[in-house]
């Protein structure tokens, strides 16, 4: 789909709306959406997998295309189910039918190439060639190389639940002009959800677990927020102010405390009219950055940023990973490994390998050693402990264990380098 998508963006830098893009949900894209599922993923309401789909994909495709063109195929409910949380709390998860997961898949490429050249260079999350990585080096060079003394948090409450239908298919409707297109974004959103065998009705939120949803929250905010901050904050403020989201997460920079306290004041009733609301516990505004110098930290994305100095005396932004996030990660670690005492050890040191590799991946930025050593030491020995328990005929010995972490596991490593300067971030 990359010519069409390439046609997409260009129809959409040249013209106020877009036009023509049902067209693009045709069998070629469909079988291309079908091969990028990954397969052992759980089923929707209708028990299909991609195993069991694959077996008459041709001729499944090709009946959903007709339904979609006769307009009789309707978008099934969301089958909900619940994962933990690190808080003790259960966090929401919902999986669309199979034949959903592909039409959500390309529809949400065809509305990505209509808005990334409509969105801003203040959102990143969600969007090709951006990620939390050049956020917190956004973050990091912001403070480092601008007017900020103050940072305000803030968090919307349960945002991805209580999205307007309404003002979402009128956000659409301002750069789409293609009615059946939009007719089966509105059937999604109302497809309802599928708790036990209780259907709920869906009469706000996106599409929970949806390919779809991501680009629709980046739609919706892009018009909440991103253009609102852009447009009618900045120009109504006394000193300068930055702003930066990463899906419904966002912090606003701030040169001057008085402007930080009219934005707070005001950021309710913004929310408030397109049906979104401030989490008030989670809303804060601290002093921060080199001519506050305070011990005031905050967390973002996974990090905590504070403030330091290098050992020559300068000021630097400190950033780590959060304390509330690495909790949770060794929870997650710990209850893992309690589920590989009878597993092969060889299959449990590979699989131990990537995780690690992931977090690596992910919280191994400039200046994070530290916090990357003392996770690294705590699943070394998490995993050693394991392996005790397990061994029926006696403790397995260090110097054996070391032997085997050594051969399947790299040393802590810092992988991202956010103190490099990058234009595009600033």
């Amino acid at each position: 789909m990359s010519t069409k998508t390439e046609e997409i963006r260009n129809q959409s830098k040249m013209y106020e709306k877009v036009q023509n893009l049902m067209r693009n949900v045709n069998e070629v894209t469909l079988m291309e959406a079908h091969r990028k599922q990954l397969r052992k993923k759980a089923a929707g309401v209708d028990g299909v997998t991609k195993d069991v789909y694959e077996e008459n994909v041709e001729q499944s495709i090709q009946n959903l295309v007709k339904k979609m063109k006769t307009f009789s195929y309707h978008p099934q409910p969301v089958r909900r189910t619940y994962i933990p949380k690190a808080n003790g709390k259960m966090r929401p998860l919902g999986i669309p039918a199979y034949e959903d997961k592909l039409v959500q898949s390309v529809m949400a490429d065809i509305l990505s190439a209509v808005y990334e050249p409509r969105f801003l260079d203040c959102s990143y999350g969600f969007r090709e060639g951006r990620n939390a990585h050049d956020v917190v080096r956004f973050i990091n060079q912001t403070v480092m190389t601008k007017k900020v003394n103050y940072v305000l948090e803030a968090d919307i409450k349960g945002f991805f639940d209580n999205v307007d239908h309404e003002w979402m298919m009128k956000f659409l409707e301002n750069d789409i002009s293609d009615k059946n297109f939009l007719r089966y974004i509105t059937r999604f959103l109302k497809a309802g959800i599928m708790e036990g065998t209780e259907l709920l009705e869906a009469d706000k939120g996106t599409p929970q677990g949806g390919l779809i949803s991501p680009v629709l929250a980046n739609v919706y905010l892009h018009y909440v927020l991103d253009l609102w901050f852009e447009k009618y904050v900045k120009g109504n403020l006394t000193g300068e102010a930055h702003y930066v989201r990463y899906a419904d997460d966002f912090l606003i920079l701030f040169e001057r405390e008085s402007d930080a306290k009219a934005v707070m004041e005001v950021l309710p009733k913004r929310l408030a009219k397109f049906g979104l609301e401030v989490a008030e516990d989670k809303t804060r505004i601290l002093p921060f950055g080199r001519y506050k110098g305070t011990k005031e930290s905050f967390d973002f994305l996974g990090f905590t940023f504070f403030n330091t100095m290098t050992r020559t005396g300068k000021y630097r932004v400190g950033i780590k990973s959060s304390a509330k996030k690495m909790k949770a990660k060794r929870q997650a670690v710990k209850a893992w490994l309690r589920q590989r005492l009878t597993k092969p050890i060889a299959e449990t040191m590979m699989t131990l390998h990537r995780k690690v590799e992931g977090h690596y991946n992910y919280y191994g930025i400039s200046g994070n050693f530290e916090s990357i050593r003392k996770f690294t030491w705590y699943v070394k020995f998490t995993t050693y402990r394991m392996f005790n328990r397990r061994d029926q005929k006696g403790k397995m010995k260090l110097d054996s264990f070391l032997r085997i972490w050594d051969f399947y596991m790299k040393p802590p490593r810092l992988n991202v380098n956010i103190w490099g300067w990058n234009p595009m971030v600033v």
